[in-house]
């Protein structure tokens, strides 16, 4: 056999090994992107859900809100100011990639019970008006799905909003420079927004003991504190159910109806008010005015405003 024809089985040799090889990482690519597309996605383990009565269909599903009116001193600026609450209660279809009301129905949407919680009060010449938004799963076995708060004053306004995707995503944003625009994450834990809806759902769901739990988004904002989790404390005795923060010398207790539809009649929150010097602990109070069921988003004409006669809210 000649020198030319030894160098062209080599040659071919050699080029059907590397042709072997190429084929050998295309079907190895190959197979991981089919696992990738027929690999299910990890779901979070849930709780089973929470059964519920007809009494609660009933009272919940009856196309009207709950809107209870509430008489207001709240603390401020190291001094107490007189205002109005009100807490709107409804259910409603959430989108669960989109995290909004949905339009439609449809088999995935997740039923939650949505409370729109309102304060008006004023600091001298100027107001204050305070909104925060929370959507809670009917089911009662997860966290909730979204919150949001802002807050107007005449300095400016602050905006911020939590939504339970694979962690708690939040952004916020603030007319003060140290709190500016932000954005992060938090491992999902107890958030002080969602059990003013859990408790109207059942309070005996709600967490006892040791926990770690996200204070209000209008605590942190007010307060210009971290939006983190924090070590709490949190306690039912009759009507009563408490959150204590020792890190924050803060204390919250929300008064309501030990019996269905275990509606709020008041709530105290203890905490020190004001800055440097002038700073005082002092206690916002609210106590109920009135409570009735409204499809308010209907009456909206000016033959209506009679009905915040009745909530006394004039």
């Amino acid at each position: 056999m000649n020198k030319s024809i030894k160098a062209l089985i080599v040659f071919l040799c050699v080029l059907c090994g590397m042709i072997v090889m190429l084929s050998c990482e295309e079907n190895t690519a190959k197979s991981t992107d089919e696992l990738a597309l027929t690999e299910p996605i990890e779901k979070e383990s849930l709780p089973a859900k929470t059964k519920l009565t007809t009494e609660f269909k009933d009272y919940w599903y009856a196309g009207n809100a709950e809107i209870t009116s509430f008489k207001l001193e709240q603390a401020r600026y190291g001094e107490m100011r007189d205002g109005t609450a009100v807490l709107v209660y409804v259910t409603e279809d959430f989108l669960p990639q989109e995290q909004v009301k949905a339009d439609n129905y449809s088999k995935s949407n997740i039923p939650v019970l949505k409370l729109n919680a309102t304060k008006n009060f004023n600091t001298g010449i100027y107001p204050y008006s305070i909104m925060q938004s929370t959507f809670f799963p009917v089911a009662n076995n997860q966290h909730l799905i979204k919150a949001s708060a802002s807050i107007q004053e005449w300095c400016g306004h602050v905006y911020t909003q939590l939504n339970n995707r694979k962690e708690f995503e939040v952004v916020s944003h603030s007319y003060f420079q140290r709190e500016a625009d932000q954005n992060i994450t938090l491992e999902k834990t107890w958030t002080e927004n969602e059990l003013w809806t859990k408790l109207r759902i059942d309070p005996s769901s709600l967490p006892l003991g040791d926990i770690n739990i996200i204070p209000s988004l209008e605590y942190t904002r007010l307060s210009h504190k971290p939006i983190k989790a924090y070590e709490a404390t949190a306690s039912l005795e009759n009507e009563n159910y408490t959150i204590a923060y020792p890190e924050l010398n803060r204390t919250l207790t929300i008064n309501f109806n030990s019996n269905f539809p275990y509606d709020i009649l008041g709530w105290e929150e203890t905490s020190k008010s004001g800055y440097g010097a002038s700073a005082k602990t002092l206690t916002t109070k609210a106590t109920k005015l009135e409570s009735i069921k409204s499809a308010y988003w209907g009456r909206n004409s000016t033959t209506d405003e009679g009905l915040r006669t009745v909530l006394k809210l004039q």
